[in-house]
């Protein structure tokens, strides 16, 4: 098991339900150990790179409509 914490800036988080919905696309993700947002639109992901992915896991964000903004 190889564990990676990365963040990320994603566009999207504006309030309660905004992390609601966020919570709510990753659960039960495969590999995920856990995530944490603020509202300045910092996502933390801890996950088993081994399992899952970080593109994986963007996916999955892309999905709940939130957008990773560019390094």
């Amino acid at each position: 098991m190889s564990v990676v914490q990365e963040t990320l800036q994603v566009r999207g988080i504006r309030c309660e339900r905004c992390m609601a919905r966020l919570a709510k696309v990753l659960d039960g993700h495969a590999g995920l150990e856990s995530a944490n947002a603020n509202f300045q639109g910092e996502v933390t992901l801890v996950y088993d790179d081994t399992v899952t992915t970080r593109e994986a896991l963007v996916h999955d964000l892309q999905r709940g409509g939130f957008r990773e903004l560019a390094a």
